[in-house]
């Protein structure tokens, strides 16, 4: 499908979106700026677009492919693509693989997760078949046994492995405790969710030559967001120009950021959807412009993944980043946020992934503690007034942390708090 000219693409989604007709009607008649356009409310967007009595899409649900999304944090959200425009989806984020590392003869086993209506599997796939190189394509999935998943990597001598970080790193501990190594792979190439340093320790054995990439960014609501940048930072995107149009808005105005380096939220406009318009859609992620002019920005993390522990608020990027600095002999594997409630009060356990949670990890935790109280000083002085519980560390293996069982994410936050 070609990139439609953006005042057409607006007037088309008010004359048969009743969502947009709506949210636009005190808009000029005709509108040619993407500045002019109002930040599409997200819990209005998904009310509207509910299975029955749709009120977003621009045409009857006749013809398309459809995903959930949403599954990892909220109640499940639906997504449509006609088969136009998942093949030129595809299309365009194959010809990313490409400029992330695919070459020409390339084996790729697919990891990621199929079924329950979830996309990253088909996507991933489809991105691969309709790559501009010859490939040969895996289907393997993610929730095959290891022992299988490996077997197949070594028969076909592998060279490229795509899944989430969760599992190529609960596939790396398997092989590590097997005493196992696979040198022939030279990609890992990761989506879905982000790649943390204090993975690639875990990464490195298992995989001894292969480097950790991006596979670009995308999501199965927002569409085409950005083809990876190969460089040193794995955050680092461009976008799909003319496909789609980013933005980054400053968090106090909600006006586009024009310098580099200043974070604000992530918002994209698709420019060749037609049956569900997505036009300045909040992605659910920060960022930050690397080189605005050529369009190259940096993911920064979910905009809304973070935790309230009593008067305290706490962020997942926040703690992975202190975590990583105390753990300078790099032990940590992953980490979780789990928020429970006892005698009374909320506390933070940190549920931390090493080799063996059998050892005396003592030292560690209490270094971790510290570097989190000293960082966030508040924790401390609820703890001390009573309004919370002290701030704990749970030691796990990795293939213990929890997992979306449809994506197969982490889960980065879970609040067992009883909230009847």
């Amino acid at each position: 499908m070609p990139v439609q000219r953006f005042a057409e693409l607006i007037c088309f989604a008010r004359n048969n979106s009743p969502f947009y007709r709506e949210l636009y009607t005190g808009l000029p008649e005709r509108v040619t700026r993407l500045t002019d356009l109002p930040v599409v409310p997200q819990a209005d967007f998904w009310r509207a677009n509910s299975p029955r009595d749709n009120r977003l899409l621009t045409a009857p649900l006749d013809e398309a492919v459809v995903f959930r999304s949403g599954g990892t944090t909220g109640s499940p959200k639906f997504s449509y693509y006609t088969r136009t425009e998942w093949r030129e989806f595809t299309t365009a984020f194959g010809a990313g693989l490409v400029r992330a590392g695919l070459k020409p003869g390339h084996r790729v086993a697919d990891l990621f997760y199929a079924g329950d209506l979830y996309a990253s599997f088909s996507f991933v796939l489809d991105s691969l078949h309709r790559s501009p190189v010859a490939n040969v394509r895996l289907p393997i999935g993610g929730a095959a046994p290891w022992e299988s998943t490996a077997a197949t990597l070594e028969e076909f001598r592998v060279q490229v492995v795509a899944g989430t970080p969760t599992t190529l790193c609960s596939l790396a501990e398997r092989l590590g405790c097997a005493g196992r190594t696979l040198p022939d792979v030279e990609l890992l190439f990761f989506g879905g969710e982000c790649l943390f340093g204090d993975q690639l320790p875990l990464l490195r054995a298992a995989f001894p030559n292969a480097e950790p990439r991006s596979l670009g960014y995308a999501s199965v609501d927002a569409g085409l967001l950005g083809e990876a940048v190969p460089g040193d930072d794995p955050r680092v995107h461009r976008a799909f120009t003319p496909y789609t149009a980013v933005e980054i808005l400053c968090d106090e105005t909600d006006r586009p950021v024009e310098a580099n380096g200043v974070p604000g939220r992530l918002v994209v406009t698709d420019l060749r959807r037609r049956l569900m318009p997505v036009l300045r859609y909040p992605a659910g992620d920060r960022a930050e412009w690397v080189d605005r002019d050529t369009g190259v920005f940096r993911i920064l993390g979910r905009a809304e993944e973070g935790v309230r522990v009593g008067p305290v608020s706490l962020y997942t990027e926040d703690v992975h980043h202190v975590v990583n600095t105390a753990d300078a002999s790099g032990e940590v594997s992953g980490l979780q946020l789990v928020v429970r409630r006892w005698d009374g009060r909320d506390g933070l356990v940190l549920r931390l992934a090493v080799a063996d949670p059998g050892e005396d990890h003592a030292a560690l935790g209490e270094s971790v503690i510290a570097a989190l109280l000293a960082e966030r000083p508040l924790y401390l002085t609820a703890t001390a007034a009573g309004h919370v519980n002290p701030l704990t560390v749970e030691w796990v293996r990795h293939r213990d942390l929890a997992v979306n069982s449809r994506s197969g994410k982490l889960i980065r936050v879970i609040d067992e708090r009883p909230h009847a």
